[in-house]
């Protein structure tokens, strides 16, 4: 069982200079793929609809474009989706 814990934003420097306010996602575990993200932060409801959802969004990965559900996001790791910042704690 994989237990996550919804933490409040946090401010964060981006590439640029700028400060961002990102959500923090904090897991029990090693690590929590991206499909499991989306459905944890409610975007989707189910597994099925990751591959779905990838394949009509950008999500940047540590600046990467990624476009996989089975990206495996570690602490510290910053995933951008649809202009929200989420890190992985």
């Amino acid at each position: 069982v994989i237990i996550y814990t919804y933490i409040i934003r946090k401010k964060i420097m981006a590439k640029n200079g700028e400060e961002i306010m990102a959500k923090e996602v904090k897991i029990s575990t090693e690590y929590i793929t991206l499909g499991q993200l989306l459905k944890y932060i409610g975007i989707i409801d189910s597994g099925f609809l990751a591959k779905i959802y990838l394949s009509e969004h950008e999500i940047y990965v540590n600046g990467t474009l990624d476009v996989r559900r089975g990206r495996k996001l570690y602490p510290n790791d910053l995933v951008l989706i649809e202009n929200q910042e989420y890190i992985i704690k």
